[in-house]
């Protein structure tokens, strides 16, 4: 019986728990697919910053194409996305396989294939975590970003080692065309799910103001902010470990791809604690203290990583490393979704892919050229010492509390009775609403408008003011421009619930005797550039 507190609940879903399963065989051919191109390029290239490239040639893509990669997540059907992202991959893991059969591949063109799958994976990733939360209820989605976390990390605990296993014995392209065939079972489960997604009525929005509508949203949510910064720094220091893994598996350790692989091993097992522990560690632990403690328990892994020649004290490093960042990337995600609403969850997941997986590219080659320059066990004392100035981060940028808000749509709004032949297209529209407010609540009043303010601007409102009535002080206006009627719906339909708040509090100040009057106008040049009053007119001097 699994109880209501278990992190395996949202595995009682049939459409959640067949893709999860199918994931996991997907996770498990990029780990060997990971070991074989880190192995690969560490037998073809003597240089630290090449072996280090593979993992930034893995993460730049995602910190690249995220963003349009959000955008396409919420503006198509997100599960022809992923099978779409899935096949792509496939054909390139199996290209990549071939030439790697063939003796063709050089450094260039091994980072050169392991970019183009990340390509496929940047597509792939905004879509499918803005659909886990199509498939499981708001209330599971916690536990469900706990579960695919740990799902990833199962398959680390005994991919890589697989992938060592497969590299010794058969080779790297052994391992290439394994990981081309573990696509399959996760397109066959996708082929199989039927979304009951909800009919969006409005025409989808074109890709460029999709991606500047997630921005703005991003940009106007001070929490989202934070998260984003923390995911940055953490991947930026974090991600020596992974990078520099196979020169210490190499050269501190004097071990084989076996090692290699044992050592991701431990990695994914400790992982897996993380992901098991994920929400008693948040019933003891505001998410502060969470991310707090994944930095320094990471910081104190790099560090004790770097100064190890034994695998074994190695492998217990990395333990812990695992459970570090498994507990602070699946509540910076968390956090991001129970954060935004399903219009543009999947743009606001890939600003935080953006951020997190910018720092780890950048990482890979910051590190990597450390090594070089330095050693590989004083560029992890560095990156640990990085780490630990993360932590210090948190006492002037603390991250918000672990808390759900109700972001399902408002569904107020319903469209006026127009009188004038308005089509979606026509614009600019300008919008007032006339409050009447005493004096005695005007300092109240300008403190909720604050709020207000960053809710229109942040749901697409432009050009955004309050004014007060010279002649009759208890009168005033709150104006905004859109571009056209459909922004103006739009921007009407991103209402949610928990913004409802606002705009009870200001009807309860309104002192007027009905609500609040809206005046919705289009704006009309009525003066033709021949007459226009700046225009210079020749003057005729003959």
């Amino acid at each position: 019986m699994v109880s209501s507190r278990s992190p395996l609940l949202p595995l009682r879903n049939e459409a959640y728990r067949r893709i999860w399963i199918a994931s996991i065989s997907s996770n498990l051919g990029g780990l060997i697919q990971g070991v074989g191109a880190a192995w690969m390029m560490a037998s073809i290239s003597s240089s630290e910053n090449m072996v280090a490239l593979v993992q930034a040639s893995n993460t730049a893509p995602i910190m690249l194409l995220s963003l349009v990669a959000g955008a396409v997540a919420d503006s198509f059907d997100r599960r022809r996305v992923m099978i779409a992202s899935q096949f792509f991959m496939l054909i390139m893991s199996a290209l990549l396989a071939t030439f790697a059969y063939l003796e063709l591949l050089g450094p260039w063109s091994l980072l050169t294939f392991t970019f183009l799958i990340g390509c496929g994976t940047a597509l792939n990733n905004p879509a499918w975590q803005a659909s886990v939360g199509d498939i499981v209820p708001r209330s599971d989605l916690p536990a469900a970003v706990s579960l695919n976390s740990m799902g990833f990390n199962i398959t680390r605990s005994v991919g890589p080692a697989i992938g060592g296993m497969i590299v010794a014995v058969a080779g790297a392209a052994a391992a290439f065309w394994a990981n081309a065939l573990s696509y399959l079972a996760l397109i066959y489960a996708l082929l199989r799910w039927r979304p009951d997604f909800p009919k969006n009525t409005l025409p989808r929005e074109q890709l460029g103001p999709a991606i500047f509508a997630g921005i703005r949203y991003v940009s106007m949510s001070p929490n989202l902010g934070k998260v984003l910064f923390r995911g940055f720094i953490f991947g930026l220091t974090a991600t020596a470990v992974m990078s520099l893994l196979p020169i210490v598996a190499r050269d501190q350790l004097n071990g084989g791809p076996l090692v290699f692989g044992a050592l991701l091993g431990a990695f994914g097992i400790g992982a897996i604690v993380g992901a098991l522990n994920n929400q008693r560690m948040r019933d003891l632990l505001s998410s502060e203290d969470i991310v707090r403690v994944s930095f320094a328990g990471f910081a104190v892994a790099s560090a004790v990583i770097g100064v190890s020649s034994t695998v074994w004290v190695t492998a217990a490093a990395l333990v812990l490393a695992g459970a570090c960042w498994v507990l602070a990337l699946s509540l910076f995600n968390t956090v991001v979704q129970l954060s935004t609403p399903r219009w543009v969850v999947g743009r606001a997941l890939s600003l935080y892919q953006t951020a997190t997986f910018g720092g780890m590219a950048l990482g890979s080659w910051l590190w990597g050229s450390t090594a070089e320059s330095f050693g590989t066990g004083q560029a992890l004392l560095f990156s640990s010492g990085l780490m630990l100035a993360g932590v210090l981060i948190g006492f002037f940028m603390a991250m918000p509390a672990f808390k759900t808000l109700d972001l399902d749509p408002l569904n107020r709004f319903a469209e006026p009775e127009l009188h004038l032949d308005i089509r979606p297209r026509s614009g600019p529209i300008v919008v007032q609403i006339d409050f009447e407010i005493d004096d005695a609540d005007v300092s109240e009043f300008l403190r909720i408008m604050i709020e207000r303010r960053r809710i229109r601007i942040r749901d697409g409102a432009r050009n955004w003011a309050l004014m007060r009535d010279l002649e009759n002080p208890d009168f005033w206006t709150e104006i905004y421009h859109v571009p056209t009627w459909l922004d103006y719906v739009r921007h009407n339909q991103r209402r949610t619930k928990a913004d409802a708040e606002i705009t009870d509090r200001l009807r309860d100040l309104h002192r007027g005797a009905s609500s609040p009057r809206v005046h919705r106008m289009i704006e009309r040049q009525t003066i033709p550039r021949s007459d226009d009053v700046f225009h210079q007119p020749h003057i005729d001097h003959h």
